[in-house]
């Protein structure tokens, strides 16, 4: 196998750092980059077509909850994306998963969790921590609005992005250089 290419997504330099390091550690062949914001994160997905992998905290500045993993989905949806978080909630790990994400790693795991955990999505599989299998009724309506969400196209779940923010139609308009009209539309 080739080179690995990962982007690590957390506004904690030091927490990208030993995420590098942990990863570089157990996967000779891998080629870290880093950002610390999902707009410099974009930057990086733009510049490189072939990342294998996106690592992606849930707790940034400018990202709400799931936002962040909703918005790159859209985006980029041929780059699996895990979610590495502190959030070690199993509601949270089954949303993420309906939202398109290839795997859950808690923050609090260990160097060789996280190694077999980026292993495993690398393969092709989905990974989550020992005991997140089953969801529960809640979590499975949860799931179903989460793919209704997936099958948005990627400038109606910028303006959703920009609603729960509390813009006015108007502004969401301005912002995104679209008429009102379109707006309502989406």
């Amino acid at each position: 196998m080739g080179a690995i290419r990962i982007l690590i997504v957390d506004d904690h330099p030091l927490f990208r750092e030993a995420l590098k390091q942990a990863i570089t550690g157990g996967i000779a062949n891998a080629t870290i980059s880093q950002a610390g914001s999902l707009d410099a994160a974009r930057a990086v997905l733009d510049k490189y077509d072939a990342l294998d992998l996106v690592l992606l905290d849930l707790r940034m500045p400018g990202v709400q909850g799931l936002s962040g993993l909703i918005f790159l989905r859209a985006q980029y949806p041929n780059v699996p994306i895990v979610i590495v978080t502190a959030a070690e909630d199993q509601g949270l790990v089954q949303k993420a998963l309906g939202l398109g994400a290839s795997g859950y790693i808690p923050k609090s795991s260990g160097t060789e969790t996280i190694v077999e955990a980026v292993t495993a999505v690398l393969r092709g599989d989905v990974w989550v921590p020992q005991g997140y299998g089953e969801a529960s009724a809640a979590d499975k309506e949860a799931d179903d609005i989460a793919r209704r969400i997936a099958t948005l196209t990627a400038q109606q779940i910028r303006v959703l992005i920009m609603l729960k923010e509390g813009l006015l139609n108007k502004q969401i308009a301005y912002e995104l250089n679209v008429s009102e009209a379109t707006i309502k539309a989406h």
